[in-house]
């Protein structure tokens, strides 16, 4: 079972990091003046139909390895990054991400216009998000052994 959860974490992360090229992209093309009503509207579909289900799926699948497994949660200080890191990352997702880029969507469908200042963020959070994403594979990993001050 143990095997299947790492599977299932490891495949959610790197597609994670997939899906957030493909919103580069899209920021990238949004911000050289490829068509909101193309844009906007595919944005949307990657972040609502891969990227939400895939950050939730890493955070899960995440949390029942650490539970299972001698690394727990808050024994190890890599662990507790990623467990921190991969909250914070999937609440950004639900409750601004996906909202926004829906927005934004519905905005570029009434063809209202963008300015390059409104088009910037598609391609500056992805951007951020796959260097966290490199980041978190990274500390997985290497598995730095210092541990966590202990709380007994």
């Amino acid at each position: 079972m143990r095997k299947l959860l790492l599977i299932v974490h490891v495949v959610a992360a790197v597609s994670l990091i997939g899906a957030d090229l493909v919103l580069l992209a899209l920021g990238i093309s949004g911000t050289r003046g490829a068509d909101p009503l193309t844009v906007y509207p595919a944005a949307s579909l990657v972040a609502s139909w891969l990227v939400a289900p895939l950050v939730v799926v890493a955070l899960g699948t995440g949390v029942l390895q650490a539970v299972l497994t001698p690394w727990g949660l808050l024994r190890y200080w890599w662990v507790t990054i990623k467990l921190a890191a991969t909250v914070v990352f999937t609440g950004i997702v639900l409750f601004v991400l996906v909202p926004r880029l829906a927005a934004s969507s519905d905005a570029a469908t009434a063809a209202e216009t963008f300015t390059r200042a409104e088009r910037l963020p598609l391609a500056i959070i992805p951007a951020l998000a796959i260097t966290v994403l490199v980041g978190l594979v990274s500390l997985a990993i290497v598995k730095p052994r210092w541990r966590l001050p202990s709380t007994k």
